[in-house]
């Protein structure tokens, strides 16, 4: 259950974070593309860090979502 304004903001980072890794996960699959002629060979540098940091996005969001309802059932415990 998603609870109040923290709850959601947990939600909506671990959304960005999906999104996030979903695009990093495809540049790097495009990489391995034969590059048209005349071109460079694609640097997967930036796509590789990028996906470490949306991992830890989803991470903390998750954190966050978690105690969010740690909190609101430890409320309904008290409440009950």
């Amino acid at each position: 259950m998603i609870t109040g304004i923290v709850g959601q903001a947990g939600w909506m980072g671990m959304q960005r974070g999906m999104d996030g890794l979903s695009q990093n996960a495809s540049e790097i699959a495009s990489a391995g593309v034969k590059p048209p002629a005349g071109t460079s060979v694609r640097d997967i540098s930036e796509p590789l860090v990028d996906q470490t940091e949306n991992l830890r996005q989803v991470e903390a969001s998750a954190k966050v979502l978690q105690s969010s309802t740690d909190a609101f059932d430890h409320l309904i415990d008290i409440l009950a």
